[in-house]
């Protein structure tokens, strides 16, 4: 069973999230709260494999309790949802350790799907998420004096993985276009989360956007959400 936090302001969205996340499916809501603030308290207290929270929520927003979470020692990944496209928070929410991003009304086998690969150390971005992050990167890019230093750390297949990542590839898709094994896929991986001091996926995702090595991409003509495992 994946054990859930629901942080949420709204009761009824807080309803609707509990009867999709249902013990037939392999889900168990730990606890329901309807601000960030309990949620940092219970995140500790009651150990769940994921946290999905609400970016906007009275007293302490997702993105701040995110962050106050996310500097804790072992805390539980956030999967962050909301309705709203608000581009300046989507890239908060991740830049503050979100390790994913969907939008409410999204189809409830999205939605397991995407805690699922949460809850076991993946990133799960929506195409339209990573788009506008992107757009929001490239409109302000930071000013930089000659090449990056950390990525001039990466070897040449270390930068094409994490470019690779950014497009939200998993290990075996990686595997598989780069006729490697998933190993070493996984040592690459290692190396260059290493390297560039990074915490995990979805911060890798951002990395590759940050620094240019990746377009954003869809799954199809369905638009389904992107996920990286």
């Amino acid at each position: 069973m994946i054990r859930v936090l629901v942080v949420d302001d709204q009761e009824l969205v807080r309803a609707g999230l509990r009867g999709i996340l249902r013990t037939e499916f392999g889900f168990d809501v730990v606890g329901e709260y309807a601000n960030g603030s309990e949620a940092i308290a219970a995140a500790e207290s009651l150990a769940p494999d994921v946290v999905l929270m609400d970016v906007r929520m009275p007293l302490v927003d997702g993105v701040q309790a995110t962050r106050e979470l996310r500097r804790r020692e072992g805390s539980p990944p956030v999967l962050a949802l909301t309705t709203f496209d608000d581009d300046e928070v989507l890239a908060g929410v991740l830049r503050a350790g979100a390790a994913g991003f969907v939008l409410k009304g999204v189809p409830a086998e999205d939605l397991h799907r995407a805690v699922r690969v949460v809850a076991g150390g993946g990133a799960w971005l929506d195409p339209a998420v990573t788009g506008r992050v992107l757009a929001i990167y490239r409109s302000a890019p930071p000013p930089r004096a000659g090449p990056d230093p950390a990525l001039d750390a990466l070897t040449s297949r270390e930068r094409e993985v994490l470019a690779l990542i950014g497009q939200g590839k998993t290990n075996t898709e990686i595997a598989a276009g780069l006729f490697v094994s998933d190993g070493t896929v996984k040592t690459h991986i290692n190396h260059l989360f290493t390297k560039l001091q990074l915490r995990d996926r979805a911060a890798a995702v951002v990395f590759a956007f940050d620094h240019d090595l990746v377009t954003p991409a869809q799954d199809g003509p369905s638009g389904r959400t992107r996920r990286s495992q």
